[in-house]
């Protein structure tokens, strides 16, 4: 078997059989193109084991019970290598049993209308039963695209070759039998899959819809809502629920009708740190009570990857490389990029160039990494204060409520932003943070409290003056900045030659420029819209969650425009959840909790004080080393201790 060809369904492998007492039976599946994986049936291997001699130079990973997929292969060791012949690929329409494949594809291209390019090409993979699978990959790269051809109901409208197939049907198609209820969607956006004015109705929607008996109805809702603690707001509007509510009430009214599946889309994209952990959290503990399969799209694989025990990696609509997560980051050669919000724990490990298998937690790393490195320096030099200059927001003591008797959103703030700074404000869900946004951008008028913008009172902007001389605000639901039917006409509406003002634009707009702006992914959703308000040419820009939907190589990307706008003298006030955004590239972060600032400081200094709002580098550093807040500073504090010189790694205190 030639290292790097692949294993097609009915190929027989006819190397001779080699037989021994030690003889264990694997099954294949493919890892990817230089590579192939096969998982151990009985567990009778030991951990990861790499075949060194196999045929050729390359390695062949073998992976413990990670694939319950295809006919026998027999292996045997011998000195310490293993040897493999024999079997055929997995058939991905095989089912029954716990063997079962819960969700497969097989050969799927798939190509929008007036698109030349498919987006996806010749994809692959299967799922077995009760799996938690992370689907990983950049900024439009076809993951949406994939999970809705996962679910007939939600296909688009495309040309398309190859299956999908769940439990082994094929899910369209004449003959397919109808999976609305066995298959689950959570979408990216909260609001976009809520359809009631409360909980309770939201719960017992899709029951009804499926002619569910009352008394059955009455027992499920008491059951779901007890499983997710939802009794006490069971009669509340779902527009009053924080993010992190309203995507529990989605998931808990997907769960309802009992899916065996469950497709997930960049489902904590809008979450803040606490209320996606929790998430994830007890979408884990759904996959692990009741075997139900998920399949989840995600940027934020620190927190998900540990919790999966399959990935797929996706690059320009193909899966790539796939494979229980430890086992297939471990193996990965270290030429070889990976997505760059792979989590901090693999990172390090890669950045380190440490040996042995690759932890994916905040403990694994704790436990695996830092005791090796030295410490006998514990702090790095706090960066330069920025120069002072004058200020381009003042906010003093304002109060903000949305009804006459509501609460106050926003009560007592105070708080200046510096002229040509990234300011990053964030907080909670439901803090108020967009709410200060919209008040800077003149929407929202506080009854009490002074806000000044570039020095002037903004009731002293008459008509449109604050937005035509200084202020753009890029809002959380991007889609509400699109107008027209191409992405060419959303951005000449602001200038004609744009073409001219975005040549140094970074991001690649051309293949955003012929589609409608709601066909784009998320991400790509967020690069037209920024390309949109940066035409307006403004003195101060707010900006609301910008970086959801964006991978991490995207995210660099914007790190860059942003601070090439600040060298123009732009002013950046950014709402965000993306705590490790923030601490990479901020001038200064601040914690808005309840409508107050609580705190504001320089990133390293903020992250370093907080305990649960910091970054993973910051949990796994903490107790070896004192301000180190992101990999790339725990890589720079290792390595002035000594790290990779002889001895170095002995310095500990």
């Amino acid at each position: 078997m030639g290292a790097g060809k692949r294993h097609h369904h009915g190929e027989q492998h006819g190397s001779p059989r080699i037989r021994d007492t030690a003889a264990h039976e694997f099954h294949i599946f493919s890892l990817g193109a230089r590579r192939s994986a096969f998982a151990c049936r009985n567990g009778a291997a030991d951990g990861i084991c790499i075949i060194r001699h196999c045929i050729g130079n390359s390695g062949v990973a073998v992976l413990p019970d990670l694939c319950r997929a295809g006919t026998n292969a027999v292996i045997r060791r011998n000195s310490g290598s293993i040897w493999l012949t024999g079997g055929i690929a997995a058939d991905p329409r095989r089912k029954g049993g716990a063997d079962m494949v819960s969700l497969a594809a097989e050969h799927l291209t798939v190509t929008y209308p007036e698109c030349e390019k498919p987006v996806l090409r010749d994809v692959t993979f299967e799922i077995p039963n009760g799996s938690f699978a992370v689907l990983c990959g950049a900024t439009g790269c076809g993951k949406s695209t994939l999970l809705h051809m996962c679910k007939r109901e939600l296909m688009p409208l495309c040309s398309r070759s190859g299956a999908v197939y769940f439990e082994g049907k094929p899910i369209d198609g004449a003959e397919a039998p109808c999976f609305a209820g066995e298959i689950g969607f959570v979408m990216q956006h909260p609001e976009q899959q809520i359809v009631t004015d409360r909980v309770f109705h939201e719960l017992a929607f899709g029951l009804e819809n499926a002619g569910t008996p009352p008394e059955i109805m009455r027992r499920r809702i008491a059951e779901i809502a007890s499983y997710f603690g939802m009794e006490s707001w069971l009669e509340r509007d779902p527009a009053t629920l924080s993010g992190g509510q309203k995507q529990l009430l989605n998931l808990a009214s997907v769960m309802i009708l009992q899916p065996k599946l469950l497709l997930l889309d960049e489902p904590t994209a809008q979450l803040d740190p606490i209320a996606a952990a929790d998430f994830l959290t007890t979408l884990h503990r759904l996959n692990r009570d009741f075997s139900v399969t998920v399949l989840i799209a995600e940027h934020r694989l620190g927190e998900v990857i540990p919790l999966s025990d399959r990935m797929l990696l996706m690059e320009n609509g193909t899966i790539t490389q796939q494979g229980e997560p430890k086992a297939l980051l471990t193996h990965i050669p270290r030429d070889q990029d990976l997505p760059e919000d792979m989590p901090a724990a693999v990172q390090l490990h890669r950045g380190f160039g440490m040996e042995g298998m690759c932890p994916l937690s905040v403990r694994e790393a704790r436990t695996e990494i830092m005791p090796q490195l030295p410490n006998r320096i514990r702090r790095l030099p706090e960066p330069e204060p920025r120069q002072r200059t004058e200020h381009a927001i003042e906010c003093s003591h304002i109060y903000f409520r949305y009804t006459r008797s509501g609460r106050d959103i926003l009560r007592d703030l105070s708080f200046t932003v510096e002229t040509g700074m990234l300011y990053c404000m964030i907080g909670g869900n439901g803090a108020g943070k967009s709410t200060v946004l919209s008040a800077l951008a003149g929407i929202n008028r506080c009854y009490a409290g002074t806000l000044k913008i570039f020095g002037k009172r903004i009731q002293d902007y008459k008509g449109r003056s604050l937005h035509q001389e200084c202020v753009t605000l890029l809002p959380q639901d991007v889609q509400t900045v699109f107008l027209h039917n191409t992405g060419a006409e959303e951005l000449a509406e602001i200038d004609r030659s744009y073409a001219e003002t975005l040549a140094d634009f970074p991001f690649a707009l051309a293949p955003l420029l012929t589609q409608h702006p709601y066909d784009l992914s998320g991400g790509q959703q967020q690069i037209l819209a920024l390309a949109k308000v940066m035409l307006t040419k403004p003195r101060l820009l707010l900006l609301d969650e910008p970086t959801k939907g964006l991978d991490g190589a995207s995210k660099r990307i914007l790190a860059g425009v942003l601070h090439g706008l600040q060298e123009k003298g732009i002013t950046i006030l950014m709402v965000t959840h993306d705590i490790e955004f923030a601490a990479e590239y901020a001038d200064c972060c601040g914690f808005l909790s309840q409508g107050e600032l609580v705190s504001a400081d320089s990133p390293m200094r903020f992250f370093a004080a907080n305990t649960f709002y910091t970054t993973a580098a910051s949990r796994i550093s903490r107790g070896y080393y004192e301000n180190t807040v992101t990999v790339g500073q725990v890589l720079r504090l290792a390595a002035e201790n000594g790290w990779g010189k002889p001895g170095g790694g002995e310095q500990r205190c």
